[in-house]
């Protein structure tokens, strides 16, 4: 379940009740800023959910949403029923506020962080009325589904997956027409995607890491019963493959697609590596000593894999932190992962 999803939970709680709340929204961010596009909370009178970045900033923007919960209450009561004469999921609210909050000393609009960023947020009210899209997120959220969120000055809406035509936006986009007239879309749910092909005690300890980082995980092994596979609660997907000869009919090739090959030896890990090289990833680690891959890639290229393609595979899989427990091993390759996304390495 992708974290996000309490912040939009918190929020159906709140308007169900027929409370009025105040969704916070990254929108742009540039330097040292702690908020990056598309993080968001939400604020009600007496609690928060989720993080645009922490600190003062954070403390400020909270205090100024309350305020404008204080300063209108609303009377709207809690709805569920659609409109009969609307087929649209969007609600007329033009109750917005765009702030930029800059992360220095002695500048206007300091936050009172001295970062040296900058970033803008976007304070949007929900009323009870939004209930039934708040509703559709969440449903759709619990069942791993993609939601793309549209925000105007005017209105308020999600609609199930990229337009018909469309794919998938990798952040988020954000355009300015006038001081008070904007555009804020975001497709909500995972937006990467985390192959583990081998579920032993290495599987488990990197699942529970990249879990909490909102990749979507799928685990494949061709061993039935494997107990690290059956207490691994951590992944979306698990199967028990007849064979890896068939491992490239369950691993797409696509930008946004992590695969780490984790096998229980050097044989299974060569016919993943034959069934996927022709494949393209963001991220393509083997688990395996120095010696062994050096000596399992010549052999491939030999054979007359291209070895430019060879280069490609990261192996030994992880960041050299001169690692041995399966928890050890797990940081090393997060940390790859997460260089990789952010494009650090």
């Amino acid at each position: 379940m992708h974290k996000e999803l309490e912040i939009w939970q918190s929020a159906a709680a709140r308007l169900k009740r027929g409370e009025r709340v105040v969704l916070l929204v990254v929108t742009e961010s540039a330097g040292s800023s702690p908020g990056r596009p598309g993080f968001k909370m939400i604020v009600a009178r007496d609690a928060i959910a989720g993080s645009i970045g922490g600190g003062v900033m954070e403390i400020a923007l909270v205090e100024k949403a309350q305020s404008r919960l204080n300063a209108h209450k609303s009377t709207d009561p809690p709805s569920d029923i659609p409109n009969p004469k609307s087929n649209q999921s969007e609600i007329r609210n033009p109750k917005s506020e765009i702030v930029q909050m800059v992360h220095r000393k002695n500048v206007p609009q300091s936050s009172g962080m001295i970062c040296s960023g900058r970033q803008t947020v976007l304070l949007y009210g929900l009323e009870p009325s939004d209930l039934k899209i708040v509703r559709k997120i969440v449903s759709a959220g619990k069942a791993m589904k993609t939601m793309r969120l549209r925000i105007t000055d005017q209105t308020f809406g999600a609609t199930l997956g990229p337009p018909e035509g469309g794919t998938q936006n990798d952040g988020v986009r954000f355009e300015r027409e006038s001081d008070t007239e904007f555009v804020y879309e975001e497709d909500l749910g995972f937006k990467q995607r985390l192959y583990i092909v081998g579920g032993g005690h290495c599987a488990l300890a990197l699942s529970e890491l990249m879990a909490k980082m909102d990749f979507r995980i799928a685990l494949f092994d061709d061993r039935e019963g494997l107990n690290t596979v059956a207490k691994n609660r951590f992944v979306h997907e698990k199967r028990v493959v007849e064979s890896y000869e068939e491992i490239d009919e369950f691993i797409p090739s696509g930008p946004d697609v992590y695969v780490v090959v984790m096998t229980l030896g050097y044989k299974f890990d060569e016919t993943v590596i034959r069934r996927l090289f022709a494949k393209d990833f963001k991220y393509f680690g083997v688990l395996g000593s120095k010696a062994k891959m050096k000596t399992l890639l010549a052999a491939l290229e030999k054979e007359g894999f291209d070895r430019a393609r060879l280069d490609r595979i990261r192996t030994p899989v992880g960041l050299p932190i001169n690692s041995h427990t399966p928890e050890e091993i797990a940081v090393s390759i997060a940390a790859e992962i997460i260089a990789v996304k952010n494009d650090a390495i």
